[in-house]
């Protein structure tokens, strides 16, 4: 990126006539919920009583969804394999005050509000933990780093408002060891790791299955396997979801791309009917964007793409045509493994006319001291270096 790109915060581009004109809302590690308008100026604060597993969206009443971080891998007995742990989902008004809550054990990296109010969630749950003779027939992985000899399958958990498991997707019961082998580079702790989930139009399931560098789309309820999109074509992905037009967008990481002399992430777009790539993003020297781990990206109404580079702190949007017209690099620093970071898992883009925004105040001066130790005037956007 630059020694001068890098050392830049807040917005530092903002094209008025090509970028959305909407408000970005997003969870820095370690830090609590913050939505911002265009010009990077903070509109609302979300406290939260814990760290982010993960991220939040906001729904239609103007309530924040946000997966809370309440056991670490330790805690639960793993290791940092499994990241991206929360464990207790909560709703919260505009306001911040909790609204609902349901502990969802395990529960790691993504979840979604189904049509009915029920919670789609991902997790690494004992239930999912592969029978011997099963993980024996498991291909690929580094020999001898399962966990405490087992490997751990992940599932999908479906709960009612209640807290109520009402539906559950085992990947041991599903998946094909024969065909589902995981990346030769990555642990056998797990299988397939599961980062991000998306329900389809049709009603069944999108999983991206990330050790096994492939997309996996589900049948609801009866959980079966109906196709395997990208196999070997991306690598390590985040952040699988279906477009309105019926294609399928995911975030391509990039790490232990094969056949690649540099590394470097994009976002792919393809039909599923036959697996073209029709759109794709990579930045013009292509190491410039690599987030080797998390990411996400989403198509917004004007046809552009919001992508969240995460290792970066960075969250940009491009045209169809590969143009950067907005983009904000995070201030907001937290911790990771003992060293600090302005990562972000994902960034979430909602429009102006947004219905959960009706009756919201959306005033960046409600916040003047976020404002002015977080906003567009507390950084300098013009760096002059110079090599004596």
């Amino acid at each position: 990126m630059g020694v001068e790109r890098s050392f830049k915060l807040g917005v530092t581009l903002h094209n008025l006539q090509k970028a959305d004109d909407g408000y970005t809302l997003f969870g820095p590690n370690n830090h609590d919920a913050w939505l911002i308008d265009i010009e990077g100026r903070v509109v609302n604060r979300w406290r939260m009583p814990y760290s982010a597993g993960c991220h939040g969206r906001l729904l239609p009443n103007g309530h924040i969804i946000w997966a809370s971080q309440i056991h670490t891998a330790e805690e639960y007995g793993l290791t940092d394999d499994f990241s991206g742990l929360g464990g207790l989902i909560q709703e919260l008004d505009w306001d911040g005050n909790l609204v609902w809550e349901s502990e969802a054990p395990y529960q790691g990296h993504d979840f979604q509000v189904m049509d009915n109010g029920h919670i789609l969630y991902i997790c690494f749950h004992p239930n999912g933990i592969l029978p011997d003779e099963l993980a024996a027939e498991v291909k690929g992985g580094l020999p001898g780093t399962e966990q405490n000899g087992k490997i751990w399958g992940d599932c999908v958990m479906e709960i009612d408002r209640q807290g109520k498991v009402v539906w559950e997707w085992l990947a041991c019961e599903h998946l094909d060891p024969k065909i589902d082998t995981l990346c030769p580079l990555e642990s056998r702790s797990m299988w397939p790791y599961l980062n991000s989930l998306c329900v389809c139009q049709d009603g069944n399931i999108l999983l991206s299955t990330r050790y096994l560098n492939q997309i996996t789309k589900i049948e609801y309820p009866s959980g079966r396997v109906l196709n395997r999109y990208l196999r070997g074509r991306i690598f390590h992905q985040h952040d699988v979801r279906e477009l309105p037009n019926g294609n399928i967008m995911a975030f391509d990481n990039g790490l232990h791309r094969y056949g690649e002399e540099l590394s470097y992430s994009r976002v792919v777009e393809f039909d599923p009917s036959t697996e073209e790539v029709v759109w794709e993003y990579k930045a013009e020297q292509p190491s410039d964007f690599y987030s080797a781990i998390c990411g996400g990206s989403e198509r917004l109404a004007n046809g552009n793409t919001l992508i969240c580079d995460s290792v970066a702190g960075r969250v940009f949007e491009v045209t169809p045509s590969n143009e950067i017209v907005w983009e904000y690099v995070s201030p907001f620093m937290g911790e990771k493994r003992g060293l600090p970071t302005n990562r972000i898992w994902r960034a979430h883009r909602y429009s102006r006319d947004y219905t959960g925004f009706k009756d919201h105040i959306l005033d960046p001066t409600r916040f003047p001291w976020e404002n002015l130790i977080y906003g567009p005037h507390a950084f300098r956007k013009d760096f002059a270096f110079t090599i004596s």
